[in-house]
């Protein structure tokens, strides 16, 4: 296989736009997108600000941290962070903090950990072992989002950088549309209007494919995990890859697609929902589009039980 472009050795072929590419080429074209997404997403006045990015040591996430210090580590006003959630996953965590550690150290780059522990003084594992019938997902997602969080106001931190690459762009957009979530779809990251309490996201990876990412990672060596959450099989999310993977290789180019129509579609969204204005927890203070935020009510449940006192609600 041939570069397309100087007859060279290729080393990745792009099925949807019919090219093979060396590795001088793809490194050009993958980053080209990137920096275009950058561009697009990020609007920080005279370049003065902080990036906070959740950094699992994972590739995605782990390439994301990467580009940012490669193009903007420039910017004399600007302060990359990274963060890592340790929801307490016993024989996971660990090696992607350890990922996440080196990458650090090998850019300059300071790296914080936050715990569930620390938070709600359980681990995931624990609120497994206690509702085992339960997805693990929807315990995880309310606390790590509410841990993204905390951290991007602790740091004052005008983003929050989110690894996800057009796989995981394309699979949340095909789940809000099967769950007719309106409102979700038209908050879908990359955020450009601020609200009181949430940290915008930026999503730098999202028109690049999970297969690119891994390649770019590979071929600039960047450090990452390579293992799988243990939970990962019981994701709902998981139909959602499926069909996504069988519409590409039956039709190239359909991730990219989802992607445009969302895009094409999101004024009318946004208009239709109006603007979001949350009110705050009851429980705990923070942000919440109801009487109590999903994290709290989630906890309730988990301490109900296990027989502890539930608290306030």
């Amino acid at each position: 296989m041939k570069c397309t472009f100087c007859g060279s050795d290729a080393i990745i072929d792009i099925r949807y736009n019919g090219t093979s590419l060396c590795r001088e080429h793809f490194i050009a074209f993958f980053e080209k997108r990137v920096k275009r997404e950058i561009r697009e997403q990020v609007r920080l006045p005279e370049r003065k600000g902080t990036i906070a990015v959740a950094l699992s040591g994972g590739k995605d996430s782990s390439v994301t941290l990467f580009v940012l210090k490669k193009f903007l580590g420039n910017w004399k006003g600007l302060r990359l962070v990274a963060f890592t959630i340790d929801e307490g996953i016993a024989g996971y965590r660990p090696s992607g903090l350890e990922s996440a550690r080196k990458l650090c150290g090998q850019i300059g780059v300071e790296h914080v950990v936050k715990s569930f522990t620390d938070m709600v003084g359980k681990t995931l594992d624990s609120i497994v072992g206690i509702d085992p019938e339960g997805i693990p997902c929807s315990h995880c997602g309310p606390l790590r989002r509410q841990a993204m969080n905390d951290v991007a106001l602790n740091y004052d931190a005008d983003y929050v950088a989110l690894g996800i690459n057009l796989d995981d762009y394309a699979q949340s957009i095909l789940m809000n549309v099967a769950k007719g979530d309106v409102q979700r779809m038209a908050r879908l990251a990359p955020h450009q209007t601020r609200v009181e309490g949430m940290t915008p996201r930026i999503v730098p990876l999202r028109s690049v494919p999970e297969r690119e990412v891994m390649t770019y990672a590979i071929v600039n060596e960047i450090p990452f995990d390579s293992s799988w959450c243990p939970y990962y099989a019981r994701a709902h999310r998981n139909s959602f890859r499926d069909v996504i993977a069988m519409l590409e290789e039956r039709s190239p180019g359909t991730r990219h697609a989802i992607l445009n129509f969302l895009e094409g579609i999101k004024p009318a969204l946004r208009e239709s929902t109006g603007e979001f204005e949350p009110g705050k927890c009851r429980s705990c203070g923070r942000v919440s589009s109801g009487e109590y935020c999903s994290t709290c009510t989630d906890m309730a449940r988990i301490l109900e039980k296990a027989g502890q006192p539930v608290g306030p609600h």
